[in-house]
């Protein structure tokens, strides 16, 4: 099967599969939500900033492949999207959760995600992480690889491979960045809060422009 992804539609996926899990009664997105997903500023490395049209081509391939549907019906005011990434792979809660972080976030540490990951999936150990980390990269096709550790940090850092091999070079320059947010403390959950709590105010947000639209 041919998964390789261009960086819209990682980042497509990687917000279907966070907005599902974390706000589930916003789910499927619409387009107008996506977009918002996608361009958020919070919880994503590098941010972005997508068109509503590269959006909607980034759909048609993943569509294609298998990994993302188009909803529509009566009880639908605007079509809505949802991931079948996870069931095309074939996916464990477990490694969705590891991949979802990759993709959003870039190259992390186990203990990061393992910090990262609370709302999508609960690890209780950094050796489940590496036990998922490790499923995920002996497999026929690996879906991650682990890179060369840098100077001066103690743990390796792991990037996903749906858009082909690691950005080197990127990910030398984000690494300082990653590892002072490493330990998550009460602030960075509070902040996780707040942001959670603006992606829902987006949604709405996009849901009311799209009802308004219907009457002009």
């Amino acid at each position: 099967m041919d998964f390789r992804l261009n960086d819209i539609e990682v980042r497509v996926i990687g917000s279907l599969i966070e907005k599902e899990k974390t706000t589930p009664e916003y789910y499927p997105l619409s387009l107008n939500s996506l977009k918002n997903a996608c361009n958020q500023k919070s919880n994503r490395n590098p941010v972005i900033t997508c068109e509503e049209s590269e959006i909607e081509k980034a759909l048609e391939k993943l569509r294609e492949k298998k990994f993302a549907v188009r909803r529509t019906g009566d009880d639908l005011r605007v079509p809505k999207f949802r991931q079948t990434f996870t069931e095309t792979l074939n996916l464990t809660d477990k490694e969705t959760a590891v991949l979802a972080v990759l993709m959003l976030r870039g190259a992390q540490t186990p203990g990061e995600i393992k910090g990262r990951t609370g709302r999508l999936y609960d690890f209780s150990s950094l050796e489940e992480v590496d036990e998922v980390l490790t499923a995920l990269s002996i497999r026929e096709e690996p879906y991650i690889k682990k890179l060369s550790r840098l100077p001066g940090t103690k743990e390796n850092r792991f990037v996903h491979l749906f858009s082909g091999g690691p950005d080197l070079e990127s990910n030398k320059k984000g690494s300082k960045k990653d590892n002072e947010l490493a330990a998550p403390d009460e602030t960075e959950n509070l902040h996780e809060e707040i942001n959670s709590l603006r992606s829902e105010l987006d949604n709405l947000r996009g849901e009311f422009e799209e009802f308004r639209k219907r009457f002009e």
